[in-house]
């Protein structure tokens, strides 16, 4: 059993270097003087990937600040991008996760995106679909996300959007604006949440054992901080309901230094909140990347997860991952020696070192700023 596991994963990696040999990467760059009027995004899925692509739109829009942005995306992805003032227009697609019917949601809707007669499309999804949909379109100008090599998404993101010809984004990628700034802040307050206290969110939300940082580590983490450190520090779990179980038992360990906002704030508001907090402390999630684009310092905890593609990005992120381990990023949902130690290795005592480390960096740029 365990060698077929290991045959199966090298054949998918086999399949993934074949594409990414034989990818063909088509785009048209802007050439006319004149600046675009109309750019339409596409980034159908998932959550963490439309998070990802934000902060690089945000850059070019301040290359072209006169041309009107659209998004094209799923329905259930739609929440933060339709509250952003990046967006003159959010389109969307339902069916969710049925592909016929996702076909047939673009379908319907494609005349009205023909109708805005585009200049620019960018395809940030590059799958048969997104590609349809900007051929039947016929911009003046596009590009294709490049969706194999072994670079980050927000960099691969970025060489996508370079390759229009518009222009080098900037380096120190720009804050994202919501049209409601007190969006969420009321369900924090209402939580008992202290303004005056520092806030930190964990987030222990790993879709599988590989991915679970222990959460007697995560109320170590807490309780040290609290006892040793600072004990002007509030802790924050927010996210789906999934997570319901796990808040419950830390709830039970950290009493009124925890607050819970788990099943009740949309996508736009946890964002909102994020950009509160002082630190996130969070293993492989869309929520670690919603903290990233809120330029939030956080540490990301990876177990199977191959943090090539995945890791968080920005200044003031750290990815401690299992790269430097021969099993790591096996991306096996149960650990072939049944001890996880690319996560356990990682102690309270260690997370709380690096986390002080970031929170310095992050307070020597704000005081540099200034």
């Amino acid at each position: 059993m365990e060698k077929t596991k290991r045959i199966c994963i090298f054949l998918v990696l086999k399949v993934i270097i074949v594409m990414q040999i034989n990818e063909i990467l088509y785009h048209s760059p802007w050439t006319s003087p004149v600046s675009p009027k109309k750019i339409l995004v596409i980034r159908l899925q998932a959550f963490g990937d439309v998070v990802i692509t934000l902060p690089y739109l945000q850059a070019l829009k301040s290359l072209v600040p006169t041309a009107q942005f659209h998004f094209l995306t799923r329905t259930e992805f739609s929440s933060l991008p339709s509250n952003m003032i990046l967006f003159d227009h959010v389109y969307t697609i339902g069916g969710g996760r049925d592909i016929k019917r996702q076909w047939f949601h673009s379908i319907r809707i494609l005349p009205s995106l023909q109708h805005e007669r585009y200049d620019i499309v960018i395809d940030l999804q590059r799958n048969s679909m997104s590609r349809t949909i900007r051929r039947m379109l016929q911009p003046k100008s596009f590009c294709e996300f490049d969706r194999f090599s072994l670079q980050t998404a927000g960099e691969r993101t970025r060489q996508t959007i370079e390759k229009l010809g518009i222009g080098h984004l900037q380096d120190a990628l720009p804050d994202l604006n919501l049209h409601d700034s007190n969006a969420g802040l009321n369900k924090l307050y209402a939580a008992n949440s202290n303004p005056s206290k520092k806030l930190f969110v964990l987030n222990p939300a790993g879709n599988f054992v590989t991915k679970n940082w222990p959460l007697e580590y995560y109320v170590r983490f807490a309780q040290t901080w609290l006892e040793t450190i600072d004990a002007q520090v509030q802790f924050l779990i927010l996210g789906a309901d999934s997570l319901r179980t796990k808040t419950g038992h830390l709830k039970d360990r950290l009493g009124d230094h925890l607050i819970s906002l788990i099943g009740t704030t949309t996508q736009a508001e946890a964002f909102n909140i994020l950009y509160r907090t002082d630190l996130v402390l969070t293993e492989d999630s869309g929520l670690m990347h919603l903290a990233c684009a809120a330029q939030v310092p956080v540490v990301a905890l990876f177990g199977s997860t191959k943090s090539v593609w995945s890791k968080p990005w920005g200044d003031f992120a750290i990815c401690l991952d299992s790269s430097d381990l021969e099993c790591g990023g096996c991306a096996e949902p149960s650990c072939r020696f049944g001890d996880v130690h690319c996560l356990t290795r990682r102690t309270p005592e260690v997370v709380i070192k690096i986390a002080q480390e970031l929170l310095l960096r992050k307070k020597t740029f704000v005081r540099a700023r200034r």
